[in-house]
C-alpha cells in the first residue's frame, strides 16, 4: 500500500464570507476529520499563530512562494482572535444555601 504524500505549501486561502488568510498551509486530522491548517508567520511585531478551517469553509487555495505570502500577510493585517467575539456574557455559577432541614436550596 502506498502512502499518500502530505500536503504542505505556502498559499493564500480565500474563505467563504469574504475572508482571506495567508501562510503555510497543511492538512491536520482532528478527531478523525481533516482540517486545513494555516500557520500565519509573524509580521511587524505580531506573533505567529495557527488557524484551522474545515474544508467546506474554503473557497479557494492559491499556492505561492513564501515571500509572496509574507507580503500578503503584511497587507491583510490578520488578527489571531477577533476581540468582539470574546466579549460574551459570563454566566454565573448557581448559588445554593444549606437550610436547617439539611436540604440544599438554590438561591
Amino acid at each position: 500500500m502506498s502512502q499518500q504524500p502530505t500536503f504542505e505549501t505556502w498559499a493564500i486561502v480565500e474563505l467563504f464570507g469574504h475572508q482571506i488568510i495567508a501562510g503555510l498551509v497543511s492538512e491536520q486530522i482532528i478527531a478523525g476529520q481533516g482540517f486545513v491548517r494555516v500557520d500565519v508567520p509573524g509580521i511587524d511585531g505580531q506573533d505567529p499563530y495557527t488557524k484551522m478551517y474545515g474544508p467546506n469553509a474554503i473557497y479557494c487555495i492559491t499556492p505561492s512562494d513564501e515571500a509572496t505570502v509574507r507580503v500578503a500577510v503584511e497587507s491583510l493585517h490578520p488578527k489571531p482572535i477577533e476581540v468582539w467575539k470574546l466579549n460574551l456574557p459570563q454566566l454565573q455559577a448557581p448559588q445554593y444555601e444549606d437550610d436547617d432541614d439539611g436540604a440544599e436550596d438554590w438561591v
